[in-house]
């Protein structure tokens, strides 16, 4: 069972147990974890599960619409910027730090 650490702007961290294929979002709002508002459709829908995954994760490629979605973040994106809805969980741990500001 993969674990996602969510990890605050201000350095806080909450590691929770994800299920594989479940998305980070997913996990987050499960568990509880502040940061990712997981409001997804409208004018919200892609300012409000930013994150950026940690340099010791592992994580899959990231698709073209995902790519266009992250244009639509509160926060400027950085080369590491992933939407939490978009990052399935896999067979590893991954660590994701969460913006200051989502919407």
């Amino acid at each position: 069972m993969p674990s996602v650490t969510y990890i605050s702007a201000s350095g806080s961290e909450t590691a929770v147990a994800g299920f594989a294929g479940d998305s980070v979002m997913e996990t987050a709002v499960r568990n509880g974890v502040p940061g990712i508002v997981a409001e997804c459709g409208g004018s919200l829908s892609c300012a409000t599960c930013h994150v950026f995954v940690c340099a010791d994760s592992d994580f899959a490629a990231m698709l073209e619409l995902e790519d266009d979605m992250l244009d639509g973040t509160a926060i400027d994106r950085e080369a590491n910027s992933r939407l939490s809805c978009q990052l399935k969980l896999g067979d590893a741990d991954i660590r994701v730090t969460t913006p200051e500001t989502q919407v």
